[in-house]
């Protein structure tokens, strides 16, 4: 700590306590900002040379030394010590080394509050963006399964309340994942473009007396503008809680279609089989064939939303402006993004090896009453009230039920015992593939209906990159 405190220069003249530097380190976890703190240095200096606080001769030297540091960290090299604290002060340590009083100069005019305020949302836009393309990625993923499906006209049972109730195309069931996925990437895009703000040039709190340029440092880092106000700039923290909300919403989205895969993989539904690649074998039974990726994909929901209840449990009682409690904001935001950046890439590369069995789905998308709604419809559009006709054939399916019948075992006589409204073209209504095809609706699960849907689809897809 007395190398520390020389660079400090403060008012401290007794040791830090051991265990109390141990607790206040951070360098384990915020080292990984060390691109971005680099870029921040970079352009602060630059900045201060411009403006006449530094000569240039200093502005130079400072430079090159900051190159020397970058290749040092890229090549393991890079002298990281525990005693500095973390990742700014390893930095700002080692530029003395190099380069002597110069180097203690780069902190005019900045302080750490702005510093790692600007280092982070730097890195959060780093990685939403790379988020982003993946979330992408896995649409378009989805775009294709979709298609592939369609032409193949794979049926799936759908669900409510996981009971069987209407057959849809499985082309369907990947759409309803794409369209969620869309407003995910949305939110992600949402949290990027309101981070896209500067903090540097804030200092600790109320500005500072230099002459700087906010604005120049941040078109050089690449934001939009400065912060606005200093004391926001160094004290606030949502753009952290956004983005985690964000990933939180999207990680819900990967459990669902995770868990759907691990039900439909089971051997009661016997829908799909994973492929071998993303699943694990029992160590005792040799039958087993289990799905160990989309169960954690599954697991990760709650511990990204944990990440969001953490870090807003610490947040929303802070007094401004910096408190060091905001320290704890790095460690719940890289965890977060560290999880569901995998769980983006692994679904995107399982999902086009996934087994399905077309034979299986069929037999369930027909059978347990599942086209009884049709019936009811049917009814309607004889002119029977929709209630009376929900009744009506409720008692059918009941006294179905009772004998251990299915409604495709049925006869015109047996249908118009219930109403005499059914005619014999109610019986083509049994069969599964007319079923489908009568929802012809806009996002309906006819295929017409679902082909609009995909044209739709890759034209915003398009917009999107174009």
């Amino acid at each position: 700590m007395k190398e520390e405190k020389k660079l400090w220069g403060g008012r401290f003249s007794q040791e830090t306590d051991a265990l109390a530097q141990e607790f206040n380190n951070s360098l384990a976890f915020d080292r990984r900002l060390w691109r971005e703190d680099l870029a921040n240095s970079r352009a602060h200096v630059r900045m201060l040379g411009r403006v006449g606080v530094l000569p240039s001769e200093e502005v130079a030297r400072i430079l090159e030394a900051l190159d020397q540091i970058e290749r040092e960290i890229e090549e393991g090299r890079f002298p990281w010590r525990e005693a500095h604290e973390d990742v700014h002060m390893n930095i700002e340590a080692r530029l003395a080394e190099l380069i002597g009083e110069a180097g203690k100069k780069l902190h005019t005019a900045r302080s750490r509050n702005d510093q790692v305020a600007t280092d982070l949302r730097l890195w959060t836009k780093g990685a939403l963006s790379e988020l982003i393309a993946e979330v992408r990625r896995l649409r378009k993923v989805l775009l294709a399964e979709a298609e592939r499906h369609l032409e193949a006209g794979t049926v799936l049972p759908g669900y409510t309340h996981l009971q069987r109730a209407q057959p849809i195309l499985l082309a369907h069931w990947f759409l309803a994942y794409y369209w969620m996925l869309t407003r995910d990437q949305g939110r992600l895009e949402d949290a990027r473009r309101r981070l896209d703000e500067s903090p540097l040039g804030a200092a600790a709190l109320a500005g500072t007396s230099f002459p700087i340029d906010r604005f120049q440092t941040a078109r050089e880092l690449g934001f939009a503008r400065p912060m606005p106000n200093s004391l926001d700039a160094v004290a606030s923290r949502d753009f952290v809680l956004e983005t985690l909300a964000a990933l939180a919403i999207l990680q819900a989205t990967l459990s669902r279609m995770a868990e759907e895969l691990i039900l439909y993989s089971t051997f009661e539904f016997g829908f799909v089989e994973l492929p071998d690649a993303f699943a694990t074998g029992s160590s005792i039974m040799p039958q087993k064939k289990n799905p160990d990726v989309p169960e954690l994909i599954r697991a990760k929901a709650g511990r990204v939303l944990g990440s969001f209840v953490a870090l807003y449990t610490v947040v929303k009682g802070l007094p401004l402006a910096y408190n060091k409690d905001l320290q704890e904001d790095k460690e719940p935001l890289f965890d977060a993004f560290d999880q569901v950046l995998p769980s983006v890439r692994l679904l995107a590369r399982m999902l086009p090896g996934l087994r399905w069995n077309p034979e299986a789905m069929a037999r369930a998308a027909k059978s347990g009453y599942a086209l009884a709604t049709d019936l009811a419809d049917y009814l309607a559009k004889k002119g029977l009230p929709f209630r009376e006709a929900h009744r009506v054939v409720g008692a059918l399916v009941k006294k179905l039920a009772g004998e251990g019948r299915e409604l495709e075992d049925l006869g015109l006589e047996e249908l118009q015992e219930f109403s005499p409204l059914f005619e014999e073209d109610a019986l083509g209504l049994l069969r599964l593939e007319r079923a489908i095809q009568a929802r012809s609706s806009y996002g309906g699960t006819a295929p017409e209906a679902v082909r609009r849907q995909l044209q739709e689809a890759r034209s915003r897809l398009a917009e999107e990159e174009a």
